[in-house]
């Protein structure tokens, strides 16, 4: 090992070995959270108790604005309470949710949406590890837990919820039961905004709709479960109903959202890749690396350096030391 970054290499070592630790621990945490407040898996918990009843809290937010200024734009903000369970119901009453995907949205999501009362189907690969999450979950194969394209023909809101390349990917799968009236729903916009390489290019006579939550999926769930809300921007790409836009704030509410903001699906992309995967995942790191890298040039000793210091911070906060 080079001697100039023998220290920081051992270190690296231990942090990545307490980041393991830390993922595993996380992992079971959140899967306990996700399972508990779905009817299922209380009757998993123990077969011999009859499965437990569960009552959505209500909501306990105050309408006191509707519009918010940054800077100088002024923005409606559209809050749970404006939506309360009552109205979703009302809305949705005809629909099934066909949620295409179960990574940490689609599971998030769907899990709230049923907690909301609502009629959720979950489109799948059969035999996957998100098919057998999903049964762990509680979703009954046949019944709520379907093939990709039984629950695209099944539902009439499809929430397209699988990752950028397998939307591309599924695509001739579910457009063909993409029929009139239907509505297309997204929780990030690259498909549609760059549809010319993906592909993804809907009928004109559905709805296109986007609830893009400002957060991972397990906060999406954490704080529906904690009866708070996370924010979320909204966006309407194609009004067929000419309701679009009521709805798609409906199902903001309905999959765990407090406080929605409009938006396109444009400014989302391009939100999305310049702050997420340009600043968190590009420029951070490119930062850290560029500090560490002038500081040993100049004889600082790898802990000392402050990179080294906000790394070990973060990957270490889960414990006690």
């Amino acid at each position: 090992i080079n001697a100039e970054y023998g220290g920081f290499f051992l270190w690296s070592m231990f942090a990545s070995k307490a980041l393991r630790i830390t993922r595993r621990f996380s992992r079971k945490e959140t899967k306990k959270n996700f399972c508990k407040r779905t009817i299922v898996c209380n009757a998993l918990a123990s077969k011999s108790t009859p499965p437990l009843r569960v009552k959505v809290l209500p909501s306990v937010q105050m309408r006191y604005k509707s519009h918010l200024t940054f800077g100088d734009v002024k923005e409606l903000v559209v809050e749970r309470s404006d939506y309360p369970s009552e109205k979703i119901k009302s809305l949705f009453k005809d629909d099934v949710m066909a949620v295409i995907g179960y990574g940490v949205q689609g599971r998030a999501q769907s899990l709230n949406m049923k907690d909301n009362g609502l009629n959720v189907v979950i489109g799948l690969r059969k035999g996957g590890p998100s098919w057998n999450l999903a049964l762990e979950d509680g979703w009954e194969e046949g019944k709520t837990l379907l093939s990709i394209e039984d629950a695209a023909r099944k539902g009439t809101v499809i929430l397209y919820l699988l990752s950028d390349a397998g939307q591309k990917a599924s695509w001739n799968v579910v457009k063909p039961h993409l029929t009139k009236g239907k509505t297309l729903y997204f929780s990030h916009g690259f498909s549609i905004v760059y549809k010319d390489q993906t592909g993804v290019i809907p009928p004109n006579d559905i709805d296109v709709v986007l609830v893009a939550p400002k957060g991972a999926g397990a906060t999406v769930r954490r704080l529906f479960l904690e009866g708070r809300g996370i924010n979320s921007s909204v966006a309407v790409f194609q009004d067929y109903s000419g309701k679009a836009k009521d709805r798609t704030f409906g199902l903001g509410v309905a999959i765990g959202s407090g406080y929605l903001y409009e938006t396109t699906f444009e400014k989302e992309v391009y939100s999305d890749l310049t702050g997420e995967r340009g600043v968190l995942m590009g420029a951070i790191f490119g930062l850290f690396k560029a500090q560490y890298d002038t500081l040993r040039a100049r004889g600082i000793y790898p802990l000392l350096c402050p990179a080294i210091h906000s790394v070990l911070t973060l990957q270490f906060r889960p414990f006690s030391f």
